[in-house]
């Protein structure tokens, strides 16, 4: 029987009332409904322009439940083939450390009040980094580590209809902020993934710009994700790191949560990326974009 933990992020995910779930043949689950048209009727796109936030924010509240009591891969949520994994994932040891940097503690989604902290604006200059991102109408965008969604809703807006994003976390819990926001906004260009600390479930070369806002050196398994968003960028795909400056002793944020420009690049060139360009104009962090470096024939 699962524990009361896991029937209450169903709860809380799905707002069923949760009286008792008790599966006797888990494998026998996965077979209904990976053989039938259930996933097809509960929940099509995201992306599909005929549904209502509304409804997708139900299918995909159902779908959260199938797969947290099923054990379903979380890309079945969004219409992407699933890859193939065991049943059980042996997740590698968490790294303390990396290239010399010490790896900072995830951000909590009980702290995501100050994602959309007034003073956001005047402090990052949000609006001066979305200007010099280079996104247009049409592209394909993921925001990493997207939280409740303070990026990825503009991400949204500035795409268009004709674009999407792909937002990322590994917390449930800031999914569903970010479906809430996104609902209340009427925005439904956006798929929320719940990735894990190895991989974001993106589809392959395909996103035209990954933008990881204060995320990256809160990586667990740096190496392991570098890869994976390396396999998803487009031909000409960008990775966008912004990153507190650990140079500017005067940015007030803890040394872990900052890093210098020396230190990106010491950690991505050797896991296939170069530089591209950099944009040095925000208040207190580093802008750098990086493209997938030319392979050597």
């Amino acid at each position: 029987m699962p524990d009361s933990s896991i029937l209450d992020v169903i709860a809380r995910l799905t707002r069923v009332p949760i009286v008792l779930i008790y599966v006797r043949r888990r494998a026998a689950i996965l077979a209904i409904v990976s053989q039938t048209s259930i996933l097809r009727w509960v929940a099509p796109s995201l992306s599909h322009p005929t549904y209502s936030m509304h409804a997708q924010l139900l299918r995909t509240r159902w779908l959260t439940l199938l797969w947290l009591i099923a054990g379903l891969s979380p890309t079945l949520l969004h219409g992407q083939e699933a890859p193939a994994t065991p049943s059980k994932v042996e997740f590698p040891p968490a790294l303390r450390e990396y290239k010399g940097r010490v790896i900072a503690p995830a951000m909590s989604y009980l702290g995501a009040d100050w994602l959309i902290r007034a003073s956001r604006e005047k402090e990052e200059r949000c609006s001066l980094m979305l200007d010099n991102l280079g996104v247009k109408k049409g592209m394909v965008c993921c925001d990493m580590g997207c939280g409740n969604g303070f990026y990825a809703l503009q991400l949204a807006q500035m795409v268009g209809k004709d674009g999407h994003v792909y937002a990322v976390d590994i917390q449930p819990e800031m999914l569903k902020l970010l479906q809430e926001r996104a609902y209340e906004k009427r925005i439904g260009n956006i798929t929320p993934v719940l990735g894990s600390i190895l991989d974001p479930y993106l589809p392959k070369g395909k996103i035209d710009l990954i933008l990881c806002v204060d995320v990256y050196h809160e990586f667990s398994h740096p190496e392991q994700m570098l890869e994976r968003m390396h396999n998803a960028l487009s031909p000409d795909g960008l990775l966008v790191l912004a990153e507190f400056r650990a140079e500017d002793p005067e940015v007030p944020i803890k040394a872990e949560h900052k890093m210098t420009k020396e230190q990106v690049r010491k950690e991505l060139e050797p896991n296939g990326f170069e530089l591209a360009r950099e944009f040095d104009k925000l208040p207190w962090q580093h802008l750098l974009f990086y493209k997938r470096a030319a392979e050597v024939k």
